[in-house]
């Protein structure tokens, strides 16, 4: 059985949310309740309808970690829809491990660290908002990528990318923080991706089609 440690401390609430998330559940409860005071039942029903998507999409629950210190885990809830060496990424001259995580509307959005070490860049580029599934979202979609130094000196990039509906990429880590596997840095509001570029000799242990949770899932380790 592996075993498991917190990243981070346990939050005081049993259903907690990302703070992303409390404008949009104000504006949908509001509406709802003027809706409601007013008697246009549709709008009500409609508005009820909008806050609870909103309280669920915006759910941020507490994670365990592999204990393993070698385990590099998953940066995102989703479906594994890339995992390939490449040889060139957009981020570096060179081949690179791509693992790429798809996150539908119905999956947790808050993104994790995938291994320790120290944040060395920050990068954000504007862009289309293309369906996150197809391949192109990774080259011409809006995007925040953020390299990071382990403690061995290896270097690999995280990728914010936004989707077809998201419109907004939330990203707390600036360049000299360091930062901890599992440890929460960020969220893309409604539907995304998030893309790894690792070094090329990564022992990958997720395919395509397989599902990861962010923090939980161990993605792979270095030879």
């Amino acid at each position: 059985m592996k075993a498991f440690v917190r990243p981070d401390a346990p939050s005081d609430s049993g259903f907690p949310i990302a703070k992303a998330g409390y404008p949009f559940i104000f504006v949908a409860v509001f509406v709802t309740a003027i809706a409601a005071l007013s008697g246009w039942h549709w709008l009500t029903g409609l508005g009820l309808c909008a806050s609870l998507f909103c309280f669920w999409f915006f759910r941020d629950p507490d994670r365990l970690i592999p204990a393993d210190p070698n385990a590099w885990v998953s940066p995102a809830d989703g479906r594994v829809v890339v995992a390939r060496r490449v040889e060139t990424s957009p981020y570096g001259e060179g081949p690179a491990f791509q693992i790429s995580i798809f996150m539908s509307v119905f999956n947790v959005h808050v993104n994790r660290i995938p291994f320790d070490g120290m944040v060395r860049e920050v990068r954000y580029q504007p862009g289309r908002f293309f369906n996150a599934n197809l391949d192109k979202a990774a080259k011409e979609n809006e995007r925040n990528a953020i390299l990071i130094e382990t403690p061995s000196a290896v270097k690999f990039w995280t990728v914010q990318v936004a989707g077809l509906v998201a419109r907004r990429i939330i990203c707390k880590v600036q360049e000299g923080d360091r930062v901890s596997r599992g440890v929460r840095f960020g969220i893309i509001c409604f539907g995304s991706r998030l893309d790894l570029y690792l070094p090329p000799d990564f022992e990958c242990l997720v395919r395509e089609g397989d599902r990861t949770l962010a923090g939980t899932t161990t993605l792979g380790s270095l030879k």
